[in-house]
């Protein structure tokens, strides 16, 4: 049977600088969307799953496109709001040949960060299997702070399994230490939380990926996923020992943005699907690393057939 998956986050408009150079002096973009929650939507629904993504976007081109966008993925678009007072949040991106690229966001009271909690209490948390959530969203403002901790306490009360991304975006706080205590409380109503081993050294305190681990093991979390880059990843539930799962070996980087996210796919995709918690994490890794090859935050999310090759053909 099919799972019913919610997530919420801000999609927003992307810019991505066609030629290297300080992007005060490229004059040339390509457009596409971006949005961390949107990624995973997109690369879910791709899998077949029955996605839903809920946002609010300006009444204006940028905002109408990503509608446009969702529905053309085969997303619910049921939960986009669009609001007549406030903008679309947008990104600007460089083009480079090594390293991360440096992106200039322009989200500051943008449509996504006034999505307050009158507006999605309709939703009927009861109907879905699984919500995702992500630290991104969570540190936009008060209303999305509050809405981040209705889904997670909605889903938590009507049985929904709740998967978490930290997803750290320290610009995005006005310290570390409200950025770590925030995150660790969605984390703590949580099922599944996925930082990387360095959000997880800035999280608990811990250096090694037992310790993280064993940190959000103490309360509601059932299962902690490590992303340890190119060595792949380390998993561990409540119960049994923990397990390092190898990555795979990536030719090229084209670009780092998305590659958590793509991991994140392959976890909610393979605890929807029943899968093992080995395959899971290993459809996780192989999610990540065909996203470190791809130049757009969420085209190069795979297809089920593309993802099993891969898979099948990489060591």
């Amino acid at each position: 049977m099919k799972k019913k998956i919610i997530t919420i986050g801000e999609a927003m408009g992307l810019f991505v600088a066609d030629e290297v150079g300080e992007l005060e002096d490229v004059k040339k973009f390509t457009r596409s969307i971006a949005g961390a929650e949107l990624n995973v939507s997109v690369g879910l629904a791709r899998l077949e799953h029955d996605v839903y993504y809920a946002t609010q976007v300006g009444d204006d081109p940028l905002g109408k496109s990503i509608k446009k966008y969702i529905e053309k993925e085969n997303i619910n678009s049921h939960f986009v709001y669009q609001s007549d007072e406030y903008l679309t949040g947008l990104q600007i991106k460089e083009k480079v040949l090594t390293g991360d690229p440096h992106v200039a966001n322009f989200r500051k009271n943008s449509a996504a960060t006034k999505l307050n909690v009158e507006k999605i209490e309709k939703i009927n948390f009861a109907t879905f299997d699984y919500i995702h959530l992500s630290g991104v969203f969570l540190a936009l403002s008060p209303e999305t702070k509050a809405v981040s901790h209705f889904f997670a306490e909605e889903g938590r009360k009507n049985g929904a399994y709740i998967t978490f991304d930290p997803n750290l975006r320290p610009h995005l706080w006005s310290s570390e230490e409200e950025m770590v205590k925030s995150i660790n409380a969605i984390a703590a109503k949580s099922d599944v939380v996925l930082p990387g081993i360095s959000e997880g050294k800035i999280l608990t305190g811990y250096t090694e990926p037992e310790e993280i681990a064993d940190f959000y093991l103490t309360g509601n979390t059932k299962l902690v996923v490590i992303k340890l880059g190119e060595k792949g990843a380390y998993v561990k539930g409540k119960e049994g020992e923990g397990k390092y799962i190898k990555g795979f070996k990536v030719e090229e980087i084209v670009d780092t943005v998305g590659a958590g996210d793509g991991f994140a796919v392959g976890i909610v995709s393979g605890l929807a699907e029943g899968l093992s918690i080995e395959d899971t994490v290993i459809r996780g890794n192989a999610i990540g690393a065909i996203q470190l090859m791809s130049a757009s935050d969420n085209e190069g999310l795979p297809s089920r057939d593309k993802l099993e090759k891969f898979i099948q053909t990489s060591d």
